[in-house]
């Protein structure tokens, strides 16, 4: 990635305005984000009191150890499209608060000394429940990119998925992952551009193509605004303005007519179920459909013979709809009733988010932002520390709960909270 400007003295701007900033009195609260239109709103997530920033990932602690180390790395720009939600954010927050509410009914007396945490999803297993999210851009937070997190997902051996704006191509990844990803499709409004993606994916080994359809039209992005307003790099300098200049840096659009095509433009606003039977008889990939959040779109998946859903809110990326993705489980689960994979994202954090979704009946959790820190902050060590982490808290809640096996999952190792 391109350099622009005097980075370190950006950074160090940008840190010194955090240091001396009464906002810090709110990390994690960015409903108290100020009006004024040129401060910056508090940290997105909780991070130490203590105010250190570990040095290696040897000293990671957690997952959000990675992001103050990202947010320091990262400049300011690029670290908020990292950390936005949309609007008040109030789709963010109440994605961590909805585990809040949820409690683990732990049994006792249980032999934990063999614990398998794999599943199987389209009759591969995997060791892990624990899926890599698609990300777009990810050589903004590294130079490496998603290389870097295909490297990450092959030594821990965990599924990725690709997004339509990577910044290196699926042939590339899948050779760093050693193995065929899953391909995530943003549609364009030329469907000749779409079925070439489908057909370079599909070309590339990919099993599966997740369908994104929760971003129908333009987002409010204010935490990026903000955030980009203390950046003073031209970013010109590494980004071509116009919508073809949008896609120079995104190779899976490379020879194709981009000028007739958007990602986020009128064809979205007007995608219908009638696309997905077209995607159908366009590929023979496996066709999860991402963003789904209510029983009524559930049972549709189905009447229309979707492969898979995953429930999604895109990090509360998308609409302000101010309701957790955990929130959305049981609904869609039991309408589903087993018949096809429900995997959920949005929010998890932590092994106890992971337990929980896993015993309301989700067949895996994608992780976006966490392993997005790591890499941000030490590149491929830092994704594969992150997914330790998050598998060793996993297995660890797993015990503690009496569970050995994803099979051995229901509702009653948790309860919502009353009051």
């Amino acid at each position: 990635m391109k350099v622009l400007g005097n980075t370190a003295t950006n950074r160090r701007q940008f840190l010194k305005f955090l240091a001396g900033s009464p906002l810090l009195a709110y990390f994690g609260q960015l409903g108290c984000m100020m009006d004024s239109p040129d401060t910056v709103p508090p940290p997105v997530e909780p991070v130490p009191e203590t105010g250190d920033i570990i040095a290696s990932v040897a000293d990671a602690i957690n997952v959000f150890d990675f992001e103050k180390v990202a947010r320091h790395k990262l400049p300011p720009a690029h670290y908020g499209y990292l950390a936005t939600g949309v609007d008040d954010n109030a789709t963010l927050r109440a994605n961590r608060e909805g585990f809040a509410k949820i409690e683990i009914r732990p049994r006792r007396l249980v032999d934990v000394r063999k614990t398998d945490a794999s599943t199987e999803l389209f009759g591969e297993r995997w060791e892990t429940p624990i899926i890599l999210a698609p990300a777009g851009s990810q050589r903004a937070f590294h130079p490496e990119g998603e290389v870097a997190t295909a490297n990450a997902a092959r030594t821990r051996s965990h599924l990725q998925i690709l997004s339509t704006v990577t910044t290196t191509s699926v042939e590339e990844v899948t050779k760093a992952r050693g193995a065929p990803v899953w391909y995530q499709l943003s549609p364009t409004s030329n469907w000749q551009v779409t079925q070439r993606l489908l057909q370079r994916a599909e070309g590339a080994g990919c099993p599966v193509v997740v369908v994104t359809v929760d971003l129908p039209t333009g987002r409010n992005t204010e935490t990026l605004r903000r955030f980009t307003r203390l950046d003073n790099r031209v970013c010109t300098d590494c980004h071509t303005p116009g919508r073809e200049g949008r896609y120079q840096r995104k190779p899976m659009f490379d020879g194709l007519d981009v000028g007739s095509a958007e990602t986020h433009g009128e064809f979205r606003e007007g995608l219908t179920w009638d696309f997905v039977r077209r995607l159908q008889e366009a590929t023979s990939m496996k066709v999860v459909i991402k963003g789904i959040v209510t029983h009524e779109d559930a049972e549709l998946c189905l009447n229309y013979g979707v492969d898979g859903i995953i429930i999604s809110n895109h990090g509360g990326r998308a609409s302000e709809s101010g309701r957790a993705t955990i929130d959305c489980l049981t609904e869609v689960v039991a309408v589903v009733d087993g018949r096809i994979p429900v995997l959920i994202d949005s929010g998890f954090r932590r092994g106890t988010d992971i337990f929980k979704a896993l015993a309301l009946g989700a067949s895996a959790v994608c992780i976006g932002r966490p392993y997005l820190w790591g890499l941000a902050a030490f590149g491929q060590r830092g994704v594969e520390t992150v997914l330790d982490i998050l598998r060793a808290e996993l297995v660890r809640t797993m015990k503690l709960a009496g569970v050995t096996s994803l099979t051995q999952f229901n509702r009653s190792f948790v309860r919502e909270r009353s009051g």
